[in-house]
């Protein structure tokens, strides 16, 4: 019998994408918690057109563009794993089918409150061959926004002075669990994506609500979507700010499109989530010892992986292994992120623990990012390790015999259902 077995886990989303091989003694009782979807074929060309041929609950682009002056195209960031360019040629071909000239479309980036792209992050997400044809701007949340409303839960809405510009509105994303609005995709491209900061803080701020009214189960990855206040307060957002059509992807675990749903912003959502739920639902298990959790689809917010690590672990409590590799290191967040040993945006908190069942907290990284790491636990809680031999060597001394042991190939999308 082989003394090791080798795991293989995706890493380096936007920079190549491979693999890494996870070495893991074969006394250890391993299982690989797959998502449902992740095997599902990538759609081919023709079935991407198709999308765009039959809309959902909206005429086609390119008879909404028909007559229209100025169109702008929202994508989302890096943070989120849609492959954008893969997207924009038959977007851009109903554009031209409807007599749209390059001179009257831009392109702009929906960072809610992370940090601006650069040109290689804009070639990354959109292609060579959009920043050859086309001005792409990034959104800034403290700058240049337009009040157009306020929700019926009391948000008041100013969006991207820009994007109000324009009179045909295109977002382009993918449905991914999310940590407070069950899932993304939809209205989320708007608010946070190019809403005022204010806003953004509005919004996030009924999760605190419904925390105090003891709903906050409500409010997490894959549950309560039709229910969820902050989703029904972005699709309110959505529609003030005139979003008239969304393109949504469903990934599988090597960040390909297996499904996509354009159309009228809602309804294509509510389309979508129907197959996410299915697609990113995870075997629930509650009784390993070990749990590593690769973080790939956002590995710039790694922290993403933590609830769904903790909740694998057995009761009394195990190790929680977080892989993430990623060399821009973790997101910059002006709302939640770290800005100094003892301040941080509006809505940052300090950790005071790690989450329940986690007795050790290891870190593997080889781009480690001290400062943001306080959004996944107490710095002082964390074990480092650079590569997956050192993490191997510090679980190896309290394992020595057997151990169950989970891997989970994207702990940033998958999620456990009800």
């Amino acid at each position: 019998m082989a003394e090791f077995n080798i795991v293989k886990v995706p890493q380096l989303a936007w920079y190549g994408d491979t693999e890494l091989d996870l070495k893991l003694p074969s006394r250890w009782d391993v299982t690989i918690y797959r998502m449902r979807g992740h095997s599902r074929p990538p759609l081919t060309r023709n079935e991407l057109e198709d999308a765009f041929r039959h809309p959902i609950g909206s005429p086609s682009i390119r008879e909404l563009a028909r007559g229209k002056n100025e169109v702008v195209i929202i994508f989302d960031d890096l943070t989120r794993p849609t492959p954008v360019a893969d997207l924009v040629p038959c977007i851009l071909e109903e554009l031209e089918a409807a007599g749209v000239p390059d001179a009257h479309i831009r392109f702009i980036a929906a960072l809610g409150a992370h940090r601006g792209l650069t040109r290689i992050d804009f070639a990354k997400k959109l292609g060579e061959a959009v920043l050859d044809r086309f001005p792409v701007y990034n959104h800034n949340p403290y700058e240049n926004c337009t009040f157009v409303g306020e929700t019926s839960r009391g948000t008041s809405i100013s969006i991207n002075s820009e994007v109000m510009s324009c009179d045909l509105k295109i977002g382009v994303g993918s449905i991914v669990p999310h940590a407070a609005a069950s899932f993304g995709g939809g209205g989320k491209i708007v608010l946070p994506g190019v809403a005022s900061m204010d806003t953004i803080a509005a919004n996030h701020a009924l999760a605190a609500r419904a925390r105090e009214r003891g709903r906050s189960g409500s409010m997490t990855y894959g549950l309560g979507f039709e229910e969820n206040e902050l989703q029904l307060d972005i699709a309110e957002a959505a529609q003030m700010a005139g979003l008239d059509v969304k393109v949504d992807a469903i990934l599988n675990d090597r960040r390909e499109i297996t499904a996509l749903f354009v159309g009228e912003p809602l309804a294509t959502h509510f389309e979508g989530v129907k197959l996410a739920r299915e697609a990113y639902a995870t075997e629930p298990v509650a009784d390993r010892d070990i749990v590593i959790a690769n973080a790939y689809s956002k590995a710039t917010e790694p922290f993403h992986s933590s609830p769904l690590g903790a909740q694998m672990l057995t009761e009394a409590g195990g190790d929680l292994v977080i892989i993430v590799n990623t060399p821009e290191g973790f997101i910059s967040h002006y709302l939640g992120g770290s800005w100094g040993r003892g301040i941080g945006g509006r809505y940052w908190q300090r950790r005071s623990r790690l989450l329940d069942r986690i007795k050790r907290l290891i870190l593997v990284t080889e781009y480690p990012d001290i400062a943001q790491s306080d959004r996944i636990a107490p710095l002082d809680s964390i074990t480092w390790a650079r590569t997956w031999p050192e993490a191997l060597e510090h679980l190896a001394e309290d394992y020595p015999g057997e151990a169950k042991v989970a891997v989970i190939p994207d702990a940033t999308i998958q999620y456990l259902p009800e």
